[in-house]
């Protein structure tokens, strides 16, 4: 599979899951505005057939490299950051869930999703968007994750796909500030991540960020609970030279951390 076709099934996966993201860039197409994908980043499990290291061979050969490792401890994550073949694709950041850091109950059910999945699934390259490669966890076993970890939670019912695609304010030209983009997407009715303010990072850090809070939808658990969750959310950046004058490539951990919140449920304040 080449990369072009790669992002584009990636982007119809997600943009069925994620409804804003299609107005979000038709509005701004609208206006003029030329969209470029900044990064896209994926969440997994650190056990089983799906850990970062077994996923990231699909990177590799669309001719991505690893460039910098980022721990997140009070999410119990780690992640690498990947940079491109050429520059006009988008990074990508990949992150797993340090399941041994959680509790025995908490593993006991990531154990029981994990033990579902094929390992032959996992061979091709779709499987970053394949979504679950398990049946639905029980509303019960849902809140004990959440209890512990949220991403955990989400990705248990969510499972492999882009949870965010993210436009590069870089190559806007009217709204040319995160807070411009963020205030025209507020004037469409979504709502912004406010955990740890609206703009993450500074042009001190060479990156700024911000995000929506995901989009939601009706999910039925097994039993037949149905219960609105959030899915996937649409990120902007804006990045900065470093001192050689080059476009800084890399991601901020301390802001980054706050970005994940974009999926947690107690951020909609509903």
């Amino acid at each position: 599979m080449d990369i072009h076709t790669f992002f584009s099934r990636l982007w119809d996966d997600y943009t069925a899951m994620t409804p804003q993201a299609s107005r979000i860039h038709d509005a701004f197409v609208a206006e003029g505005e030329t969209i470029v994908n900044d990064h896209v980043a994926f969440r997994t499990f650190d056990r089983g057939p799906i850990t970062l290291a077994a996923l990231e061979p699909h990177l590799l050969a669309l001719g991505y490299t690893r460039f910098e490792p980022y721990e997140f401890k009070a999410k119990k994550l780690r992640a690498y950051g990947y940079l491109p073949p050429s520059d006009d694709q988008p990074r990508v950041f990949l992150s797993e869930l340090k399941c041994s850091e959680l509790s025995h109950e908490a593993q006991g059910i990531i154990d029981g999703l994990i033990d579902q999945i094929d390992p032959a699934r996992v061979a091709t390259p779709d499987v970053m968007w394949a979504g679950r490669l398990w049946q639905a966890p029980s509303f019960e076993d849902y809140q004990s994750l959440m209890a512990e970890s949220e991403y955990a939670a989400w990705l248990a019912i969510i499972g492999l796909r882009a949870n965010h695609f993210t436009i590069s304010v870089n190559h806007f030209q009217r709204y040319d500030s995160v807070e411009k983009v963020l205030a025209r997407i507020e004037s469409l009715g979504l709502g912004i991540n406010a955990s740890g303010g609206r703009i993450k990072g500074s042009p001190e850090v060479l990156l700024e960020q911000g995000s929506t809070l995901a989009d939601r939808q009706p999910f039925t658990f097994a039993g037949g609970q149905v219960e609105e969750i959030p899915t996937c959310y649409y990120e902007f950046a804006k990045r900065y030279p470093d001192a050689a004058g080059k476009c800084y490539q890399g991601f901020v951990a301390a802001s980054a951390d706050k970005i994940f919140e974009s999926t947690d449920i107690k951020r909609y304040g509903t």
